[in-house]
This record gives C-alpha cells, sequence and structure tokens, in this order.
C-alpha cells in the first residue's frame, strides 16, 4: 500500500510502513522509533494549547498513547503525520476542556518570525502572540485553530460543540481585536 508522505516525514515510505506495523504489534521498539520521528512536530502543535512546556509534553506523550492505542486503523490514506497531528490536536482541546488551567492559556509558539505591517514596520512575532492572549478564551481558541491549524469552520464547530456560525463570528472578532490593538499599538509607537 502507498503511502502518502509530508515533506518532513520519514525518506523512505517502506520504513514508516514498517515502523506502523511493529507499532500495530505492540512493539516498543517500533513505538520509540514513531515517536522520535514525529514528537517535535507534535510538540508545536501542542504547545499553542499548553500553559507551559510540561503541559505540553503531558499532550503529546498522551497523544502518543491515543495514537499507539488506534494505530491499527489508520488506513495508509493520507499522510501519516496529518494522522497522528489530528490525534494530538483533539487530545490537546480535551485536555483544554477537561482541566480548568488550560482554559486560561492558549499560546501559539513557533519560530521567531516578524509580520510586516502597513507601515512597513515590523511587529515581530512573539508580539502578535502577547496580543492574541488578550483575546477571550473561546475567541482565541477558534482563532488558533482555523489560523493556525487551518481547520474549517465544520471541523472547529465539531471539535468544540458550536454552530458553523459561531465558530466564524469567534473569528471575525479575533481579527477585529487584533486589528483594533495592532491600530493602537501602530498609533502609539509613531506618536
Amino acid at each position: 500500500m502507498p503511502i502518502e508522505l509530508s515533506y518532513t516525514e520519514a525518506h523512505n515510505p517502506a520504513d514508516l510502513q514498517l515502523i506502523i506495523a511493529s507499532c500495530a504489534r505492540n512493539e516498543r521498539s517500533g513505538q520509540e522509533k514513531l515517536y522520535k520521528m514525529f514528537q517535535s512536530r507534535m510538540m508545536s502543535v501542542a504547545i499553542r494549547y499548553a500553559q507551559d512546556r510540561s503541559s505540553a509534553e503531558d499532550i503529546v506523550n498522551m497523544g502518543f498513547l491515543k495514537c499507539f492505542q488506534k494505530i491499527e486503523k489508520y488506513n495508509f490514506q493520507g499522510s501519516f503525520e496529518g494522522w497522528l497531528r489530528k490525534i494530538v490536536l483533539r487530545t490537546a482541546l480535551d485536555m483544554l476542556r477537561m482541566n480548568e488551567k488550560y482554559n486560561d492559556k492558549v499560546v501559539f509558539v513557533e519560530k521567531e518570525e516578524f509580520i510586516e505591517r502597513d507601515h512597513g514596520d515590523r511587529m515581530y512575532y512573539d508580539q502578535l502572540l502577547q496580543l492574541i492572549e488578550t483575546l477571550p478564551k473561546t475567541t482565541k481558541i477558534v482563532f488558533n485553530l482555523s489560523v493556525m491549524e487551518g481547520l474549517q469552520h465544520k471541523e472547529i464547530a465539531e471539535l468544540l460543540g458550536m454552530s458553523e456560525g459561531t465558530s466564524k463570528w469567534h473569528l471575525s472578532e479575533g481579527r477585529r481585536i487584533l486589528k483594533e490593538k495592532i491600530e493602537h499599538l501602530q498609533l502609539n509607537i509613531t506618536q
């Protein structure tokens, strides 16, 4: 069976297929190889929802546990990394719902990047993250799922138990609030 790989996955599709088969047999060596192969990429997903690195590690570990328990259901259609990413994302959302301490802190952590603003000056990514941190809780989650994860409103609505219209409103509201905050910052910088 062919495996569709993302550009960052194993160089040899047969190797990944063997590792997945090993995990389906509950072999620790295969599980360790799979974990090492995808841990850092799944950590980048989890850290967006976690209060701190330790909590993100918990999300990743729980996500891999679920992956290993369900790996025989992976049908080699589409990217394995995408399949695993959805498990980790759903694990993060489940942990957000179960544990109130997660509800107050939705954090985006990515590489140091900057965003060009209208007047040609730069706003660094970490500054934008600080602004996103000020969004209302549900608006932050919807904003992250839509903008950072690329999910459609239908998927977001299903994940969060809301209507598509409510998801669209939260995204629109998040963009509006961020635009106002950026414009306010811009006015304060130029004065």
